[in-house]
């Protein structure tokens, strides 16, 4: 069924956007040409003209060059006559793919973390709300006061070492859900039953941190040919508003890519917060970023702070290399 959109008040971790404008010589140096290129940038838009990541401009369409076509796809959908503000919003975490040698998108991604209706809010130091299961924190006092209980809302953000999501962008679809929506959530399958009938679902891919219990009528499952397994990225689509006891019934759960899936070879730019501290020694560290594999090394390079600055929520970007399914980090700018 169809959603008729409204825009909340647009946000980003406040912190951080005051600490854009000193860094901007420095990011713009982890994308494109300034490095000899990335392929594929992953992180929050930051403003448009083409579209800002990060301090580096993406050229988009006849920014490019007259005639030159960005794909952009959104919720699914391919949405590449739109132009990029009618599209996209300040805050959406998105995919950025471009050539070796620049910044001009060839293709540009975004998929919400989840959509669906405010099961409850808790005040406090780190505001949160609940959808379906989920706990998102909402770092914007205005904003979270602004959000009613039942209000159907479209979340994308940052994960943190807790597997809660740190909103930094929140759309409002409507009041209350109407007859007939559905809703979705994505997240990595766990703790999947022998029968097939359950599992877990979260934002972190080992299962550790906060998930939810999800439940899978016969025929459930699409698009897995060797069938489901722990690790796994998913969506699922849900009737329920909100858990009952605990666990949603998904009508239908499909693979899907995580925005944090990168090719073998791929050089990579991934903005994100550390989500896990493994070994350490020196300036060699090796920590997950928003789940995914990192590891630096003697030859790192860190931007406005040291190898002991990676601790567990601190947001970091890292430019690398994937090697064995693991980010080799050439470079990590703190944030």
């Amino acid at each position: 069924r169809g959603f008729s959109r409204r825009s909340l008040p647009v946000f980003l971790l406040i912190p951080v956007l005051i600490a854009f404008p000193s860094c901007q010589g420095s990011v713009g140096d982890m994308a494109g040409g300034g490095t000899g290129g990335t392929g594929i940038s992953t992180g929050a838009i930051s403003g448009f003209g083409s579209v800002v990541m990060d301090g580096t401009h993406f050229y988009t369409d006849d920014a490019v060059s007259p005639g030159f076509v960005t794909k952009k796809v959104a919720r699914g959908q391919d949405h590449s006559k739109s132009r990029d503000r009618d599209l996209f919003s300040v805050g959406m975490v998105v995919s950025i793919h471009h050539s070796p040698a620049d910044n001009n998108a060839t293709e540009i991604e975004y998929a919400p973390n989840l959509t669906g209706p405010v099961a409850s809010k808790s005040p406090g130091a780190e505001p949160v709300i609940v959808v379906l299961g989920r706990s998102v924190v909402v770092d914007n006092a205005a904003l979270f006061a602004s959000i009613n209980t039942g209000n159907v809302v479209e979340i994308s953000g940052f994960v943190d070492s807790f597997g809660r999501i740190r909103a930094t962008f929140i759309e409002s679809i409507r009041p209350v859900p109407a007859v007939g929506d559905t809703f979705e959530t994505k997240g990595f399958l766990s703790g999947l039953s022998p029968s097939g009938n359950t599992f877990k679902l979260g934002s972190l891919p080992d299962g550790a941190g906060e998930t939810v219990t999800v439940s899978c009528p016969p025929g459930a499952f699409g698009g897995f040919p060797a069938g489901p397994a722990d690790g796994m990225y998913v969506q699922a689509v849900t009737t329920d508003a909100q858990p009952s006891g605990g666990m949603i019934t998904a009508a239908v759960v499909n693979p899907f890519a995580a925005r944090t899936d990168f090719p073998e070879g791929a050089d990579v730019d991934l903005d994100a917060l550390v989500t896990r501290i493994g070994s350490r020694s020196g300036s060699a560290v090796s920590f997950d970023l928003e789940g995914k594999a990192v590891r630096t090394d003697g030859n790192t390079v860190f931007v406005g702070g040291t190898a002991d600055d990676i601790q567990p929520d601190k947001r970091a970007q890292v430019h690398g290399k994937m090697t064995g399914g693991v980010l080799q980090a050439d470079k990590v700018l703190f944030r």
